[in-house]
């Protein structure tokens, strides 16, 4: 079995810290605790509201997040903290109990349109994943059950999860109008009956920790690390309402060449070429002047 690792992660607001799994520990529920008999339901809350300083708990996808009272500073407890939480996963403690995780969730889905044409945006009022992950077959989904079921639809393409939502891409076959009924009905059911989106020792999960990906931008050149920081900043939100992702693949010091790798809606769709040449190409060369030349999609 898998060892787990917890890490932690700083907030915005410095009296909350996350304590972030490399594994599931809900799936979709969201819990939110502020103090020991609040925490009836979940043992590992319970047991850290044994600790003096801790004010109210979250509980959700892969994190635990803890609020401190003013009497510690976070720099002289975290790691014990995280080292208890991590000792508890290991030991196989549960979350929360059976009665209240086995509880069917109430469950909402709406289908919203991207401007790609072969793309719909299925938007739940739950958390599916703790990050990104895209499916372009079946043979890709042994961490994904969920994706796996998707594919068994015939006009189901490709499938891109994160967050909330789900993008699936359809063959030119079908009509969105005959489909998406369809569809956002077995992805309501699905959620509902606590079924996994993701299985917890998937390997992107490891991959996509925070940790994961400082430890893969600090051995990055310092034009690599301004293009991902502008790209955050900028594109990504905007993507991501439309369903899809743009991933930094590389930058090429020598021909002043940027790489991107575009997810979702974003991959194929018929307005990206425009996108990425008249939005994101000249917003680099705007900010980084002389240090970019162009930039190009590596999956189209």
């Amino acid at each position: 079995m898998r060892k787990i690792s917890v890490s932690i992660q700083q907030t915005n607001n410095p009296a909350i810290l996350k304590f972030e799994s490399n594994t599931f520990l809900t799936q979709y529920q969201s819990f939110e605790f502020d103090n020991i008999d609040d925490a009836k339901d979940s043992a590992i809350a319970q047991q850290l509201f044994y600790l003096p300083f801790v004010k109210k708990i979250y509980i959700s996808g892969n994190f635990i997040a803890i609020e401190r009272y003013d009497i510690v500073n976070w720099a002289d407890v975290q790691e014990e903290v995280r080292e208890q939480i991590e000792n508890y996963l290991n030991d196989g403690g549960s979350i929360i109990s059976a009665e209240v995780s086995d509880h069917k969730i109430p469950v909402t889905v709406y289908a919203e349109s991207t401007p790609n044409p072969a793309v719909i945006k299925f938007v739940a009022n739950k958390n599916l994943v703790p990050a990104m992950f895209e499916f372009t077959s079946i043979d890709d989904t042994k961490s994904s059950p969920f994706a796996a079921k998707l594919f068994h639809f015939p006009f189901v393409k490709q499938v891109f999860i994160d967050k909330n939502y789900v993008s699936i891409t359809k063959f030119d076959i079908a009509d969105w109008n005959d489909i998406t009924m369809e569809l956002r009905e077995f992805i309501k059911i699905y959620i509902e009956n606590g079924s996994p989106i993701i299985t917890s020792d998937a390997p992107e999960l490891t991959q996509q920790t925070e940790q994961a990906k400082e430890a893969h931008f600090e051995n990055l050149d310092d034009i690599s690390k301004e293009i991902i920081n502008i790209l955050e900043e900028y594109v990504k939100p905007a993507v991501a309402s439309d369903g899809g992702n743009i991933q930094f693949e590389s930058y090429d010091a020598a021909t002043k060449n940027v790489k991107v790798i575009l997810q979702g809606a974003c991959s194929g769709c018929p307005s990206s070429t425009f996108t990425l040449k008249n939005g994101i190409e000249n917003m680099l060369k705007e900010m980084l002047k002389d240090k970019i030349e162009s930039v190009e999609a590596v999956n189209g």
